[in-house]
């Protein structure tokens, strides 16, 4: 009789470490975000930085696409959207409040959607 509850817990807690799902720590993550020039740029991507994890970050201005590789272990995707709103720039997923759009340079200001 022990021995089946012995192998009943081991299984319940094998199958409860296997449900864990494991976090990327190179997670290639693309997204848009709107922005203008070269001012836009570095805003973008020092935002970007900022986010635990966050290993490498690059915004294209023609294409509007940030690239980045982030340790999920520290950060997620959602994490890095609330970071690009926050810096004012509207990404495909989170739109920035219109106090932090408003707080951008002139030259900055894209067409909002």
């Amino acid at each position: 009789m022990k021995t089946i509850i012995l192998i009943a817990l081991i299984a319940v807690f094998g199958l409860s470490a296997q449900a864990q799902t494991k976090k990327n720590k190179n997670l290639k993550y693309a997204t848009e975000v709107n922005g203008n020039c070269e001012q836009c740029k570095k805003r973008i991507e020092k935002a970007a930085f900022g986010v635990p994890g966050v290993k490498t970050a690059n915004w294209d201005i023609s294409s509007h696409q940030l690239t980045v590789i982030l340790n999920e272990e520290k950060s997620s995707p959602d994490d890095l959207n609330k970071a690009i709103a926050k810096a004012g720039h509207d990404t495909k997923e989170i739109k920035a409040a219109q106090a932090d759009y408003d707080n951008l340079h002139t030259c900055c200001k894209y067409e909002r959607k």
